[in-house]
């Protein structure tokens, strides 16, 4: 770390920055590295990668050209957006970052939050969130302290626990490092904000005597991350579970209306945004928006009109599902691209696709679902216009 701070390492950062790096020239660049910078050579490629991994990650949040990070800190990290919407979450309040790594939601904590401290078991990237910090001019006071004792006696905390054991995730909260268990029982009294995988099992939770909000959030079509708010920091004590999709701006929660029947498939079939269907808000979300359930066990909503900014399947035609069927139906309407929707169903959409022997030219969209209960229930595919 002291070579990449230093004018010699910056020159080596900037000089191994001009080089391409891609799949296809990375062995003769890293040759070339080395030939300029001997040993050191591994460590300057590596942290040039890292920042053009950085820069994607963060968008507009911060400026990392010059950061330093490991690759699991980079993994790990909060996306800029979505560390963006948590700091405004926090605004005008005090906050400890208790797993605060290499700094990256320190940048976006400090823009919103009256006085910020940052905290990390590791000495090696509590040095790195010092250099990134100190490059943004503004200061935050760090130390070094265990998550599981908090150095601040009424700061909101920030935990963000590792999820994962090299290429591992771990899915039980429990073996979450440190364990969500052992973290809510030590901040039981406190205000707090622990980031969670986004599929976190909400009856383990309950298990573990959480009652606050959990609050599913989606970035760019995926869900990030399931992040749980203490009582003391929900918008209102009836709140439990909120879906925020930062693509659309748009929040759901369980106190909002959630009148939603069921009826056969109108116009158009919206598949949710993943963070209302995480959170179980779709019945909710339909209400909102005018739609209704194909099935009342099943995520898929239809209507007659398209959410604002929505991307829907316009219906063409409604067929019980076969895979015979569905290729004659496909080869009669010269279809050669297909994508492929599955709810309810036990079908691999890639596996399927295969084996349909695709020939033609036109693009439709697939949405294939199990309908009804029991006995009664049927597979049924739905060929789609997609809007977009």
């Amino acid at each position: 770390m002291r070579y990449l701070c230093s004018d010699a390492g910056k020159l080596a950062c900037d000089e191994v920055a001009r080089y391409r790096l891609t799949g296809s020239t990375l062995v003769a660049d890293i040759a070339s590295a080395r030939k300029l910078f001997a040993e050191r050579a591994a460590v300057v490629v590596e942290t040039v990668m890292l920042r053009r991994k950085a820069v994607a990650k963060f968008a507009d949040a911060a400026d990392v050209s010059e950061w330093l990070f490991t690759d699991e800190a980079l993994q790990q990290a909060t996306a800029g957006r979505v560390a963006e919407h948590r700091a405004r979450r926090l605004a005008g309040v005090s906050v400890h970052d208790a797993t605060c790594s290499v700094g990256t939601e320190l940048v976006a904590l400090r823009n919103w939050a009256d006085v910020v401290v940052g905290s990390d078991i590791d000495p090696v990237r509590l040095a790195m969130a010092n250099h990134n910090l100190g490059l943004g001019g503004d200061s935050v006071t760090l130390c070094r302290a265990d998550a599981l004792r908090p150095v601040t006696a009424d700061a909101v905390v920030v935990v963000d626990p590792a999820r994962r054991s090299g290429s591992k995730r771990r899915f039980d909260p429990r073996a979450y490092l440190p364990p969500l268990d052992r973290l809510l029982e030590v901040l039981r009294t406190r205000d707090y904000v622990v980031k969670c995988a986004p599929g976190v099992d909400f009856a383990v939770l309950r298990q573990l005597g959480f009652e606050g909000e959990v609050e599913v959030t989606s970035l760019a079509g995926s869900v990030r991350e399931a992040c749980l708010w203490s009582r003391g920091l929900a918008d209102t004590a009836s709140v439990r579970r909120r879906a925020t999709m930062l693509d659309t701006s748009e929040q759901i929660t369980d106190a909002d209306p959630d009148e939603c029947g069921v009826g056969p498939a109108g116009r158009w079939i919206v598949d949710p945004d993943g963070a209302v269907v995480r959170a179980g808000l779709v019945r909710h979300y339909g209400a909102r928006h005018g739609l209704w359930q194909l099935d009342r066990d099943i995520a898929y909503l239809s209507g007659d009109r398209l959410p604002d900014g929505v991307r829907g399947f316009e219906v063409l035609e409604q067929l019980a599902f076969s895979e015979r069927t569905l290729r004659q139906v496909l080869a009669a309407r010269a279809v050669g691209a297909l994508e492929i929707l599955v709810r309810g169903v036990d079908i691999d959409p890639d596996a399927l696709r295969s084996r349909l022997r695709l020939r033609g030219t036109e693009h439709v969209s697939v949405v294939l679902t199990r309908l009804g209960s029991g006995a009664a229930s049927r597979a049924t595919a739905f060929i789609c216009r997609p809007s977009r």
